[in-house]
């Protein structure tokens, strides 16, 4: 094994850019998680920190940091739909990583039956109650029960290592 241990311990030589290029080893699809404020605006945003809790009753996770200038919105959101981005949402994925003021201005969406919005050509939709909110670190973890779900066939988009991935199915 040539890998050396860091303390983690966040004392004076914990490294925290050192630990996220650690965490990138892990693999994960990219999601945008979606909702709409109370003033009525379509708020947006990418999300790898996506995972399944339970199928029963149906339970998903997805965090956020408390520095998000989008995390009021969730907060005070009562549903969100998480968006399981495919192979080729690649420029999606980086329009809703950024700051731009209106992010859905000229893609294609939807509004879930929450009034959430859907994005077009997405591999999988989630439409979530905002079920619990977790405070833990840096990051609020939101729990969603799924009320209702799409699917289609597709390669995902995949991030890992700092980069995005294509998949070639074998």
């Amino acid at each position: 094994m040539n890998q050396s241990f860091k303390s983690a311990g966040g004392g004076a030589d914990f490294d925290a850019r050192d630990f996220r290029n650690a965490l990138g080893s892990f693999a994960t699809g990219v999601t945008v998680v979606t909702t709409v404020a109370r003033d009525g605006k379509n708020v947006g945003l990418t999300c790898n920190s996506f995972s399944s809790v339970s199928l029963s009753p149906p339970l998903i996770l997805w965090s956020l940091s408390l520095h998000s200038p989008s995390l009021h919105a969730f907060l005070q959101a009562p549903f969100f739909a998480v968006n399981v981005l495919g192979a080729d949402q690649l420029a999606l994925s980086q329009r809703f990583s950024t700051s731009l003021a209106n992010k859905f201005e000229g893609i294609e969406f939807t509004a879930g039956e929450e009034g959430v919005p859907l994005l077009g050509g997405a591999l999988c939709h989630l439409e979530c109650r905002n079920e619990t909110r977790h405070y833990s670190g840096d990051h609020v973890i939101f729990i969603g029960h799924v009320l209702r779900y799409a699917y289609r066939d597709g390669a995902p988009l995949v991030f890992w290592g700092g980069r995005y991935l294509q998949l070639d199915g074998s």
